[in-house]
């Protein structure tokens, strides 16, 4: 009777540390607001970050040529061009291979 205790008592601890867990999503906390001309030059990709989960800031994540990261406002005037640019490059590069 004293294992069948254990026992539940341990399945309990691995059940609240399994739903414990905490992800640490890969989330801007703030935007960058000085480095626009880098972004805009260097810029080769980027990525949309949603409110949802563990990111609680809507933003855009540019990665430029050296693997720098910057998270800036979406609704910086200068966004939406860069991302059209990226993204008309990008179809560029794979009609270019097909």
């Amino acid at each position: 009777m004293k294992w069948l205790t254990v026992l539940c008592l341990l399945v309990v601890c691995f059940v609240c540390l399994s739903v414990a867990q905490v992800s640490y999503d890969d989330c801007c906390l703030k935007y960058s607001k000085k480095h626009s001309r880098t972004i805009q030059k260097h810029a080769v990709r980027y990525r949309m970050q949603e409110v949802d989960g563990g990111c609680n800031l809507p933003a855009v994540i540019f990665t430029l040529k050296r693997g720098k990261v910057y998270c800036v406002d979406p609704a910086e005037r200068w966004v939406p061009k860069l991302i059209r640019s990226l993204e008309s490059r990008a179809k560029k590069v794979f009609t270019q291979t097909i």
